[in-house]
Order: structure tokens, then C-alpha cells, then sequence
């Protein structure tokens, strides 16, 4: 806090016990005046007062009695922290303070009152006997002002605000979904003009219908969800902030896509495990596409992750990427004792580093450059962290680009797992995890080829290591680098067409954040040359998916925002399995609903690893004979090579 800070606190503290003192004298000058009155009109025995007071303070309260009395209420409010409190904000728990504090404060001076009464002594230093009836009413009347004093101010600044919404059409007509803790909060803020000061609250929409009619802060709440268009068009919205953190994934999906559809702006809280300790106007976010997807739900078993990961080092490779990144966001919650980004590009490594040392300064986070390719890189990387878990994101991911060059794909994917994982059994490691992909079931590109035989050098290496070696695999991911979301973005803001390969393909998704927690929950259940398959729901049609990107962007689609279809591209299935036939027969149910565990199948152990030695040699060589033995290691890889290239 610098001096500036300090020196506000200290005057609006200042200020506030000198409104309270001032208070305090004016509600005992008042209980006097009321008790003098009630006296003279004969109500004296209510209020056991038997004589006419002789002066209007000094009756019942000499000047140092009552000085006593003010300061025993300022001692109780500062206890109840009537002058730490935002009162700008303030709402329920603040007011029960404030009563809180009035409460006690009369209490204490009732009890001096009454021990004073015992010592006769006390009248040479000016106390009297104080009616106890007046400093009930004194303290009646300190709650009044102190509320008044506290809250008056709001509803002036409301009736103001009111006013000024008639005079300035240019502030935003908001309308607010929830009407709970979270919704009361973002309309104080716009109420005070702390933020979204171009905003106007018109109400609140909640499906708790025994709020229907019910007002926050003088605001109505107009109906339920169902109600958003009828409101939107009837009251002129123009915004709507979705303000309830607890939202499932399906209810935020509907809910979102009712907002779009109304053509307002929409801002959406960060959901319940995401926001800030103390919540902000910086929770609220602007939406995209993925808030328009319904993903089923993903519950960690938490103990097991943090069992495996708290006060470890933890290593991922490409750990800078879309996967990788946030599987260092999601482990660095568990408490580990170092997280090694290792990674090839430094830029995404470098703003992840800033970003997990913003949000959790304690946490230990290192950058190492290199590349998978390089084992002595590797090697000394090992050395120098000696990590206890090591996360392999880092691949060649692009089917189109790895077609055209398939060499680049087995140096990096193949060569590259086989450099981590022996660097890694050399150095200790006690778990291994490696992500895969569907493609690599029943392969139909050099991408997905290769991945299939990282999956199967993992298997073979768990029967030959204590380390635990295990394989992850999972569909696209939603949101990461050159993944489809971003691409039919891109198209649309240089003014189209989205381009769709076929009408009829279809693809699994997942969000980066749920990949992420899977992978490190299988990587938990840790049974060593297990393939553990993620539950991706169901297959999306990435037509459907265009159209609901294009309205998402306030286009209607093939209206103002044509799609075109251009036909699979190199390497392309029409759909993507996650399980071989196989495997599919002897697929185990694990602890955990959505994620699977496939078997190792059974491989010639001499065979592969001296087709593997030819494949590693070939790449080395830059052979085009590379894909030729990509097929013999993968004997169900389909190679589609009448597809047009990349660069043709």
C-alpha cells in the first residue's frame, strides 16, 4: 500500500468516527428532548421518568457521562468493523454489523451506567444516574442514524441515477441473469459507477420463481429464462450479463445460445471453480463458442491427482502448446514443488511462465528450451530437475503438413518419445504419461501413423521399466492452435467463406480445460502400458458446428455468410474412432466415469524394435521410403495418397 493509499484509508476513517460522534451526541440531545416532552405531557410514568428534566442534555447525561457513552460506541463499531467496511458495496451482512454494533455499544452503557450508580463518589466527577430509558432510546436512535449515515447515500445516488438514465440515451439498457449473490454484486458496481459505466440495469431474470416480482436494490426481477426475448424486446436490451458462477455445462450452453440469439452483447461470469477470491467485474468475460457447446460435466478425484503431483516436479514437454500449457495451469493448483516448461518456442513458454507467477507467486516455475529431437538437450534437462513426472505433449500435430512431410513427423513424434523416454527412465522418473490421438486408430495419415507407434513404444517400454509408462488418447480439442474453431474465425472475419470438407464428417471435441484434468487423472490412475481413452460424448458434425460459429459471429448461415465445401484434405477420414475393434472388446471401466482403459495388445517385441531402428534410420535419411515402413509397423495404416497436397 503506498503513502497516498494509506493516507485516504486513514481520512475516511477519520471521517467516519467523527460522523459517528457527532451522531452520538445528537441521539442522546434528541432522547433527552424526547424524554423531556413525554414528562411534561404526563407520559412521565411510561417511561419511569417521575420529574421535568431541568435542562435537555444535562437531565440525565453530564458533559464527561456522556463522553463515556460516545466513546464506548465508537470502541463497539470499530469491534463489529463499522470503519473497514466498503459500504458502497455493503449489503446484508454489513447491515446485521451495524446492528450488531449499536446492540452492544448500549449494552456497555448500561453496564457502566449501573456501576456507577454504586460508587456516590462518581457525582464530584459530574455522573448522574441516567435514566436507563434514555439510553435505550439513545441507542434506538444511533441505529437509525447509522444506517442513515451508511446506506442513506445509495438510494440518493439511485434516485439520481434514475434521473440521469432519462437524460443520457447513450448508456447500454443491461438486463442481468441471476438474481443472487453474484447478480447483486455486478449492480452495485454499475449502480456506483465503478465499472460499465456505459450500463443502466433495467432487471434481473431468475428461474427461482419465488423471486418473480421480487425487487434488489429497488431493481425487478422480470421473469425467468424463458422470458429473455419477450424481456430483451420489450425493454430495449442491449446487454445481458450472465451472473450465476454455478451454472452446469448444459445449463450455460441453452443459456448462452437463448442470450445470442436475442443479438444483445453477452458477458458470462467465470464459473464456480474459476473465480477470484474476492469477486470483481474482472469474473465477467466475454463469451465464445465453447460457452455455446454442452460438454458433460468432469469430476477429478482430486486426492488422487494431488497424491501424485503435490510437492513433486512435474515436467511436460511442449509444455509452452494449447495441452500443455493448461496442464501446467491445472497442476500447478495440486501444489507441486517445480513445474518445467520444456519447449522449443519460447514466446508461449515465456507468457506462461508471467502468467503462473502473477496468479501464484510461491510457485516454482522454470523455462528450459529444446527440442524432443535433441537427447543430449533432454538429458541434461533430467539432470538438472530430476522430475518425479513427466507429461509428453510435444509433437507434430497438422495431418495436412505431416503428408508432405513424413520424415519431420517420425523425428519428432517417434524419435522424439523415444529420446524422452529413455532420458526419463535413466533420471528416476516414476510416471510417464504421453498423449495421443484418435488418429491413431486405424491411421489413414503419416500423422496418425506415427502416434500409433509412439502408443506402442510406450506399451513396450512399460514391460521392460519400473518406471510407470501410460498413454492418453483423446479426440480435438476445442480452442487449440490450428484446431477448427479458430480456422472458421479467422474466415469469417475476412468476410468468408467457411470452408467445411465434407457435409458429413464428423469429429470428437473436448475443451482445453477438461482434456487437461483427464489427462492428469489418468496419469493418476498410473497403471503402467495402459492406453487410457478419454469419453469425448458424441461426435459432432463440423458442418453443424460452422453454423453455430457463423450465428455465434451474428451472421445467418449461407444467407450473409456462405460455407463452401472443398472435399477431405490429405490424410482425412470422414470420422474419427477412439478404439480399435480390439481394443474396443477388451476395454476395461476404470475408477473414474469418463475415462477408459484399453489393454496392451500383444506385439512381437524383436520384430518391432528392429523395424523401429529402420524406421528412426530412414527419417534420419530423409528416405521416401519412410511411409513404406511406417505401413509394415502399422499394418491397418491406410495410407490415402490419391489426395491432392498440401502445396499442390
Amino acid at each position: 500500500m503506498d503513502s497516498n493509499t494509506g493516507v485516504a484509508r486513514v481520512s475516511r476513517v477519520l471521517s467516519l468516527i467523527l460522523l459517528d460522534i457527532v451522531c452520538c451526541i445528537a441521539a442522546f440531545a434528541l432522547a433527552t428532548w424526547f424524554l423531556h416532552m413525554a414528562v411534561e405531557g404526563g407520559y412521565g410514568l411510561l417511561f419511569k421518568a417521575s420529574s421535568v428534566p431541568n435542562g435537555p442534555l444535562e437531565a440525565y447525561f453530564t458533559n464527561i457521562q456522556a463522553g463515556v457513552f460516545v466513546a464506548l460506541f465508537i470502541l463497539s463499531f470499530a469491534c463489529f468493523r463499522l470503519y473497514s467496511s466498503i459500504w458502497s458495496v455493503s449489503g446484508l451482512n454489513e447491515g446485521i454489523m451495524a446492528i450488531a454494533g449499536v446492540g452492544v455499544g448500549t449494552c456497555l452503557c448500561l453496564i457502566v451506567n449501573y456501576l456507577l450508580s454504586l460508587f456516590p463518589e462518581t457525582y464530584q466527577l459530574g455522573f448522574r444516574n441516567s435514566e436507563r430509558t434514555g439510553i435505550l432510546l439513545a441507542g434506538i436512535f444511533i441505529c437509525m442514524m447509522v444506517f442513515v449515515t451508511r446506506f442513506g447515500y445509495r438510494g440518493v445516488r439511485r434516485i439520481l441515477n434514475s434521473i440521469g438514465r432519462n437524460k443520457n440515451k447513450d448508456k447500454k439498457a443491461t438486463l442481468i441473469i441471476g438474481a443472487g449473490y453474484f447478480g447483486a454484486y455486478v449492480q452495485s458496481q454499475i449502480n456506483n459507477g465503478q465499472s460499465a459505466t456505459d450500463c443502466y440495469l433495467v432487471g434481473f431474470v431468475d428461474d427461482n420463481k419465488s423471486k418473480l416480482g421480487m425487487r434488489i436494490g429497488g431493481v425487478k426481477v422480470l421473469g425467468t429464462s424463458k422470458d429473455i426475448p419477450a424481456i430483451v424486446k420489450q425493454r430495449h436490451v442491449e446487454e445481458i450479463i450472465i451472473a450465476i458462477p454455478s451454472l452446469s455445462s448444459k445449463d450455460r450452453a441453452e443459456l448462452v445460445t437463448t442470450c445470442r440469439d436475442t443479438k444483445c452483447h453477452v458477458r458470462i461470469v467465470s464459473p464456480l471453480n474459476e473465480l477470484s477470491e474476492k469477486p470483481s467485474m474482472k469474473d465477467l468475460n466475454e463469451i465464445n463458442i465453447s460457452d455455446m457447446l454442452f460438454r458433460p460435466e468432469v469430476n477429478l478425484d482430486v486426492r488422487s491427482i494431488e497424491g501424485i503431483i503435490e510437492h513433486k516436479c512435474l515436467l511436460v514437454t511442449g509444455g509452452g502448446g494449447s495441452i500443455g500449457s493448461e496442464i501446467c495451469r491445472q497442476a500447478a493448483v495440486f501444489y507441486p514443488a517445480t513445474i518445467v516448461i520444456f519447449d522449443i518456442y519460447e514466446n508461449n513458454a515465456y507468457e506462461l511462465y508471467c502468467e503462473l507467477k502473477q496468479k501464484r507467486p510461491w510457485l516454482n516455475v522454470v523455462i528450459r528450451i529444446g527440442s524432443v529431437r535433441d537427447k543430449d538437450r533432454v538429458d541434461a534437462v533430467m539432470e538438472e530437475f530430476h522430475p518425479d513426472i513427466v507429461v509428453h505433449t510435444a509433437a507434430h500435430k497438422h495431418v495436412p503438413l505431416m503428408e508432405d512431410s513424413p520424415a519431420e513427423a517420425v523425428k519428432n513424434n517417434v524419435i522424439g518419445t523415444i529420446n524422452v523416454l529413455e532420458s526419463a527412465d535413466s533420471h528416476g522418473v516414476k510416471r510417464f504419461v504421453m498423449l495421443s490421438t484418435d488418429k491413431a486408430v486405424n491411421p489413414t495419415n503419416v500423422m496418425g501413423a506415427t502416434k500409433r507407434i509412439t502408443e506402442l513404444i510406450v506399451q513396450q517400454y512399460a514391460r521392460k521399466s519400473i518406471m510407470r509408462c501410460m498413454t492418453v488418447r483423446f479426440g480435438n480439442v476445442l480452442g487449440s492452435h490450428g484446431s477448427v474453431i479458430p480456422l472458421f474465425e479467422r474466415q469469417i472475419k475476412q468476410g468468408g467463406p467457411v470452408l467445411v470438407t465434407d457435409k458429413n464428417i464428423t469429429r470428437y471435441f473436448m475443451t482445453i480445460p477438461e482434456a487437461s484434468q483427464l489427462v492428469l487423472q489418468a496419469g493418476a490412475l498410473g497403471e503402467s502400458g495402459a492406453i487410457y481413452v478419454l469419453d469425448m460424448g458424441e461426435p459432432v458434425k463440423i458442418y453443424e458446428l460452422a453454423e453455430k460459429v457463423i450465428r455465434f459471429h451474428g451472421y445467418e448461415p449461407n444467407v450473409d455468410m456462405p460455407i463452401e465445401i472443398i472435399g477431405l484434405r490429405p490424410g482425412e477420414k470422414m470420422y474419427e474412432e477412439l478404439l480399435t475393434d480390439d481394443e474396443q472388446n477388451a476395454m476395461e471401466k476404470t475408477a473414474h466415469g469418463r475415462i477408459f482403459k484399453a489393454l496392451p495388445e500383444p506385439v512381437d517385441a524383436e520384430a518391432f524394435d528392429d523395424k523401429l531402428a529402420e524406421l528412426c534410420e530412414l527419417a534420419r535419411m530423409n528416405s521416401s521410403a519412410v511411409i513404406d515402413c511406417i505401413s509394415e509397423i502399422v499394418p491397418n495404416f491406410d495410407h490415402k495418397e490419391n489426395r491432392v497436397s498440401m502445396t499442390a
